[in-house]
């Protein structure tokens, strides 16, 4: 395998892992990247841009992260809330009086953000247009009735995750979110991170695929089946799992410009890993830009004062999650260390993507990690390619 980039002297191993994906786990096109410290000591991508083509996969390739999406969006609010102008205490209705409707009056702006809304999967789905078009979705949570007495369980909001955070923003900024993000995060960091693509960056974003993983060579591992009840809870479909998952009906094609264009806070943001992992860099911490020289310069403040730093790794909700049928941990907004998605250590926050892609910040060490991938495996939380990169960055870590 031709892998392009570079590495900083003592994350070797985390090359060499990246390597053994494409080896070993199905990988068909990939981007790595890590910052320490604000500066980058992990670039890398290899393999083809389409996970069913041949295009190499370039420097500038970015690609659809799916549920790591939500990590780009929860930054909104919680910066909103930093700067006076958003009450994480207060009821969605203060900002959005039609949400209140159906028994949801109670339901608080951080419910939204640590999946306890109780509003996951809607009565009748959308359609790809529907879902798009900034209107339907909103109406449609607004007036969907709760599946459980809000903030006394929690369980992933797969989808509706767009429409719950896109309509806040919108009610409580007058910009979109995917707006607010492009001028107040990825434009001033230069970041090549969308929510909402424009039509001049559609020739660099790469093709997703549904791909099979492979069986581990004899002697290095075992394939591990899914327990029954999460088993059972994907395949009926009539169960809260595949409600949730299936609140777009039928399945949008990822691929195309519409939905690409399309602004799905829960779904479809597009990143390259350099950029994805900059953001999270950006969240902790000072990051850097290099000068002349390889010299390194401050480019800016953290986005995140400590104590908001603080707000999305603080566990709010955890144990059995209603959707995923696992246990799970959520932050305002971030997806926690733990079973279900391990991350770098007991401080990290981010968020997986379905199939794939991972990305988080672990203040603990100031680092932070994004892996991109155009093959979609079979998971939701913890994706073996992803996890492998994780535990090598862990080990180069620890011998720092």
């Amino acid at each position: 395998m031709d892998v392009q980039g570079t590495v900083t002297d003592g994350f070797e191993p985390v090359r060499d892992a990246f390597v053994r994906n494409f080896a070993l786990r199905g990988e068909r096109g990939a981007a790595l990247a890590v910052h320490r410290n604000g500066r980058k000591v992990v670039d890398l991508w290899a393999g083809a841009a389409d996970a069913d083509g041949t295009e190499p996969w370039a420097e500038d390739t970015a690609q659809v992260v799916r549920s790591a999406t939500k990590g780009v969006a929860a930054a909104v609010p919680l910066l909103l809330h930093q700067r006076g102008q958003l009450d994480l205490d207060a009821p969605v209705g203060t900002y959005w009086p039609e949400f209140k409707a159906a028994g949801k009056e109670r339901v608080l702006v951080r419910h939204l953000l640590a999946h306890r809304a109780g509003v996951p999967a809607l009565d009748r789905p959308l359609t790809p247009e529907e879902a798009a078009d900034g209107v339907s979705g909103p109406e449609a949570i607004a007036a969907q009735a709760p599946a459980w007495e809000p903030g006394e369980a929690h369980g992933y909001h797969a989808q509706t995750y767009s429409w719950l955070l896109g309509e806040l923003v919108r009610r409580a900024t007058g910009r979109t979110l995917g707006r607010w993000v492009a001028e107040e995060i990825s434009g001033p960091l230069g970041l090549d991170l969308w929510i909402g693509l424009p039509r001049a960056e559609q020739g660099r974003v790469g093709r997703l695929a549904e791909v099979e993983a492979p069986a581990p060579p004899a002697g290095q591992g075992l394939r591990v089946r899914a327990k029954s009840t999460v088993a059972d809870a994907y395949g009926d479909p009539a169960s809260l799992t595949r409600r949730a998952f299936g609140a777009i009906a039928p399945a949008p094609d990822e691929n195309s410009p519409a939905y690409r264009a399309a602004e799905l806070p829960a779904s479809n943001g597009i990143s390259t890993a350099r950029a994805l992992s900059r953001f999270y860099a950006a969240l902790i911490g000072e990051v850097a830009v290099e000068g002349e020289g390889g010299a390194f310069r401050p480019a800016a403040k953290p986005l995140f004062a400590p104590a908001t730093v603080t707000l999305a790794r603080t566990e709010e909700s955890e144990g059995p999650d209603r959707v995923l049928v696992v246990n799970s941990r959520f932050g305002l907004g971030y997806m926690l260390h733990g079973s279900s998605c391990p991350l770098l250590g007991p401080g990290s926050f981010g968020h997986p993507g379905r199939g794939g892609a991972l990305a988080f910040a672990d203040p603990d060490s100031a680092t932070s990690f994004a892996y991109v991938t155009n093959g979609m495996q079979k998971n939701v939380t913890a994706d073996p390619r992803a996890q492998a990169l994780v535990r090598s960055l862990r080990d180069c870590l620890r011998q720092a």
